[in-house]
């Protein structure tokens, strides 16, 4: 034990890593299933954040399958291009075979809330060219109720103030994401509490504000296919 760490300290601390460790499995697990799901000469869609880098450093067992990629952000394209693959723009092939991303949480009706990493315009995008879009994620992102995550909304920035003040009318509280500014130049609201009975009434109602450049809830068009790690299977739903 360190010097200067309480017992109830360390016990904490490797706790917290060795939960961290047991999802990061998890994440690798489902990352591997989702790459039985890719035909060969396709061009794939590809998402953003933790898993689906975890996805990616995958990509190469399956290398000659991949045709191309298409990304739904810089980071992602940077992550691409530094394992090889090659990276094109949507305008380029229009529709997509396949898209993969990951979620913030996720439930039955495989609807999501997107948007942790700030990537949610374009992943919604991509999505919505896709053919199929196959969502992955571990079973802590998986919910009976859409809303524990703070519901991102992508805003132009002028509009900050007043899309704050009707997500305070509705009862949720608004936090500016700071330090941050998405790959389109805008900013997001993390949306606290808001309560999501009816997610596509929701997704609509928010996405018609003057402002809002989208929100984080795909549920208009959700997942085709949920693959879930558990950390011993992988569930499709």
């Amino acid at each position: 034990m360190l010097a200067g760490y309480s017992v109830q300290y360390w016990n904490i601390l490797t706790h917290i890593r060795a939960n961290y460790m047991h999802q990061n499995d998890k994440k690798q697990m489902v990352a591997e299933a989702v790459l039985d799901y890719i035909d060969t000469g396709q061009v794939l869609g590809i998402g953003s954040g933790s898993t689906v880098e975890i996805f990616i450093s995958h990509l190469n067992k399956i290398r000659s399958k991949i045709d191309a990629c298409v990304s739904s952000s810089d980071k992602t394209s940077q992550l691409l291009d530094q394992n090889g693959f090659r990276v094109i723009e949507l305008r380029e092939v229009g529709t997509i075979p396949i898209y993969i991303d990951g979620a913030d949480e996720a439930n039955k009706q495989k609807q999501l809330i997107k948007g942790g990493g700030g990537a949610l315009t374009r992943e919604k995008i991509v999505a919505s060219c896709s053919e199929k879009f196959i969502c992955i994620i571990d079973d802590s992102k998986f919910v009976s109720k859409l809303g524990k995550f703070p519901l991102p909304i992508e805003v132009i920035s002028m509009a900050q103030s007043k899309i704050a003040l009707e997500m305070i009318k509705k009862g949720a509280r608004p936090v500016l994401r700071e330090n941050f500014i998405t790959d389109n130049k805008n900013i997001i609201l993390d949306v606290h509490g808001m309560d999501i009975n009816e997610p596509i009434v929701l997704e609509r109602e928010l996405n018609n504000m003057p402002g809002v450049v989208t929100n984080g809830l795909f549920s208009q068009k959700p997942a085709d296919v949920l693959l879930i790690s558990d950390g011993i299977n992988v569930k499709n739903i």
